[in-house]
């Protein structure tokens, strides 16, 4: 594993932790955080916090100057018990009732995604006078959840949303994309960019005039490895120099004054978050093909932790297995559902022949979504504690 992977601070931590949990490195947040302003230094930064809704991730990013990405009224009153002020905190989710407009408006949030004629003119009732940003559509290629479905308007239709929110006495502030999550291409934000680009013009043309832009989520963090094992490695030197330059252009096109606002997640916390867990077997079974399989039987999986590892396999550590022999083995959780484990047509996973139940088994790079999506506690297997590593303030680890 390489150091920007698994810090110092976090392996001790991991080491030390009493029992199973997830540990979060918040000196490591914050490297990533201040990594990501050297390369958009102009780019108002937007938490998008369903990634891990954690009071001191949230008001460590808030110290630090950025505002949230919030997709519920639950999310908005959370980021300001952190400390996020609403100004720094908009309305990411083009999906809300009449009743979650109105209470986040109560809140204080005045600014709106949207991508529907049917949401405007909601918005135009439940939150008067409220700046909204149209979400365009796109195609998600390259990501791995290309998230192309449920959310956006095509480029010619955005442009009909922001001219009925003007007529609702709204404020058409803006417009949004969103690439797809772990977004993996330079590509793919040349194609979004062009996009914004046509529908600016059109805007324009029609008198209509935003001030800002929002590049959305799609990000990747960088100590994934794919299905098969081997390493995902996103270009992200590409990727920066290709927003840097689509900036550029959508400001020329524009002709005036145009902020940017970037919505990372996984990005910023995904590397430094990481799992401590045990082994609950390994096992030896013949499958249904007649072949001979060994399966790792983890203490989480997909419904406590690590519910992403179906689309990809976070890097494991074994403490005290440094040498081989290894076996090729499917990697599960330890509920009765059989979609807890890795993809079983997807490659194996290489694991000390010598695992015995109770040992300590340190799952790396899962600290986007792990809390997020853990359950009550499905099959009886309850929710991992949390502890720190690295915290900014100088304390030590804690649960």
């Amino acid at each position: 594993m390489t150091a920007a992977v698994l810090s110092e601070s976090l392996a001790a931590a991991l080491a030390a932790a009493p029992g199973d949990r997830i540990v979060y490195d918040l000196a490591g947040i914050e490297r990533r955080y201040d990594a990501l302003r050297r390369e958009l230094p102009d780019v108002r930064v937007r938490f998008a916090m369903k990634a891990c809704p954690l009071d001191e991730v949230l008001g460590l990013l808030a110290r630090k100057g950025a505002g949230v990405d919030a997709a519920s009224p639950g999310e908005v009153a959370q980021a300001l018990r952190a400390g996020v002020p609403a100004g720094r905190t908009h309305y990411g989710n083009t999906v809300k009732s009449d009743r979650n407009i109105a209470e986040a408006h109560r809140l204080g949030i005045r600014t709106f995604a949207t991508d529907s004629l049917q949401d405007v003119a909601a918005l135009a009732v439940h939150a008067p006078g409220a700046r909204v940003f149209c979400r365009v559509a796109t195609g998600g290629a390259g990501a791995v959840w290309g998230l192309s479905h449920k959310f956006g308007s095509p480029p010619g239709d955005a442009v009909r949303i922001m001219e009925r929110a003007r007529d609702l006495g709204l404020v058409p502030a803006g417009l949004s994309v969103h690439v797809g999550s772990q977004q993996m291409t330079g590509e793919a934000w040349h194609t979004a960019l062009e996009d914004l680009g046509a529908v600016l013009h059109a805007l324009d043309l029609r008198g209509i005039r935003v001030d800002h832009v929002n590049l959305g989520g799609g990000l990747p963090a960088l100590g994934y490895r794919d299905r098969h094992g081997a390493p995902l490695e996103p270009p992200l030197d590409k990727i920066f120099a290709v927003i840097r330059e689509g900036m550029d252009e959508l400001r020329r096109v524009h002709g005036g004054p145009l902020e940017f606002v970037i919505e990372p997640g996984r990005h910023l916390v995904a590397d430094h978050g990481a799992i401590r867990a045990h082994v609950a077997r390994l096992a030896e079974r013949r499958g249904t093909d007649g072949e001979r399989r060994h399966w790792l039987y983890l203490s989480c999986g997909k419904f406590n932790g690590l519910y992403e590892m179906d689309a990809l396999q976070y890097p494991l550590v074994f403490p005290g297995h440094t040498t081989g022999p290894y076996v090729p083995a499917v990697v599960a959780g330890p509920t009765c559902d059989s979609d807890d484990a890795y993809a079983h047509e997807a490659g194996l996973v290489p694991v000390p022949r010598a695992l015995a139940s109770g040992d300590p088994v340190w799952v790396l790079s899962s600290g986007a979504y792990a809390t997020s999506y853990t359950t009550l506690g499905f099959n009886g297997f309850a929710p991992l504690p949390h502890a720190w590593a690295g915290r900014p303030d100088g304390a030590g680890a804690d649960g």
